[in-house]
Formats: C-alpha cells, structure tokens, sequence
C-alpha cells in the first residue's frame, strides 16, 4: 500500500468551493473509479487556511495510473469541474507526494 499526500493551494476566498466541490461531486466520481481516500484536512492554526490536504490509498504506482487517469479523463468530472470554475479557477496550486509507510507505522 502506498499514500498519496495531495495538497491544493486555493485561489484565496475559493477554500468553501473547493470543499463543496469534493463533498458533492468529486467523492462520488472516485468511487465509481475505485479510487480510496483516507481522510481530509484543513489547518486550523499554521501557515496557511486556504490549503486543503487529503491523502489516497494506492496498491501500487500502477493502481494509481490507471484509477487516476480515468477519473481525469471522465466526461462527467471535466464537464463538473468546469462549471464549478466558471467564476474563475478554484485551485491556484497543487502539490503531490507519494508516502510509503515504515515498518513501525501503525498505518500500512
């Protein structure tokens, strides 16, 4: 099992979009392309509040190719996301990792 760290930097003011997007829309377009999430983030005291940070759950780099490029290419999330940012984009900048847990994790 691997772990994707996914951090989105929000244009500022948009954090609220961003979670009604996912809340709405984004979660259940994951599941119908088996993507796993395990869980979500917003900081309440640090650098930043218009940052959301969520990790994903990976069997392998080849698992996340293929769930994740389909997920990007779905005619529903395309057409969502784009009526989402009609008022403008949402995201300014996203930043990714891909975790490996150690061996005296409690998560594996």
């Amino acid at each position: 099992m691997i772990y994707e760290l996914r951090v989105y930097y929000c244009v500022p003011g948009r954090l609220p979009n961003l979670l009604k997007r996912f809340d709405t829309i984004t979660l259940k377009l994951w599941e119908k392309h088996g993507i796993k999430q395990a869980g979500f983030w917003t900081v309440l005291v640090g650098e930043s509040n218009q940052a959301l940070y969520y990790l994903l759950a990976w069997d392998s780099l080849a698992d996340r190719e293929k769930k994740w490029n389909g997920f990007a290419a779905d005619p529903e999330w395309l057409a969502a996301r784009a009526k989402t940012e009609e008022d403008g984009a949402i995201v300014a900048k996203v930043v990714n990792q891909f975790l490996q847990p150690t061996s005296f994790s409690s998560v594996k």
